[in-house]
């Protein structure tokens, strides 16, 4: 691995990690819980797009690692590892069909199944099938905060190609 990609993904995965951390202190004011805007997978998405699938995979497995830790709860790790998985992989599925002015499908799609697999992982710790009744009303967040974080990407990377960064 070249010093210049490793750098890049340093710096990545310390502006997704200072990304995610912030976040984790916004008080969630909806009655469905587990809504967050996800804001972190912002750069997950514009890696992928912009180096690669490895590295953008690599810079997830950092940020859900670090984040675990130094948010100092391993229940966090479960969901943050789950939905990482899932929303990674479905991207990774579809970004064969999508061009770089659908980055936004992709958030979409990556909300949606994260979604989907921490209300599974959810039902199995809590032995709660019930929960499965939160999944419409995440879906529908998923949809607009996907929305957000893929357009977002979608900006950042078309922003880095026009300064030659790749």
């Amino acid at each position: 691995m070249s010093i210049k990609r490793m750098a890049a993904i340093a710096a990545l995965t310390a502006i997704a990690l200072t990304i995610f951390m912030l976040e984790a202190q916004i008080p969630v004011v909806l009655a469905v819980p587990g809504i967050k805007l996800g804001l972190a997978n912002i750069v997950t998405l514009a890696a992928f797009f912009l180096l690669s699938r490895r590295d953008a995979g690599i810079i997830l497995a950092l940020r859900v690692v670090l984040g675990s830790i130094f948010s100092g709860s391993p229940m966090i790790f479960l969901y943050s590892a789950a939905g990482g998985l899932s929303g990674f992989a479905s991207v990774c599925i579809t970004a064969s069909f999508l061009t770089e002015k659908q980055i936004w499908a992709a958030g979409i799609i990556s909300a949606i199944a994260h979604n989907a697999a921490q209300i599974i992982v959810a039902v199995l710790i809590m032995d709660s099938p019930a929960l499965i009744w939160y999944l419409p009303w995440l879906v529908i967040a998923a949809v607009i905060t996907g929305a957000f974080t893929g357009f977002s990407a979608q900006f950042a990377v078309k922003r880095l190609k026009d300064m030659g960064i790749r």
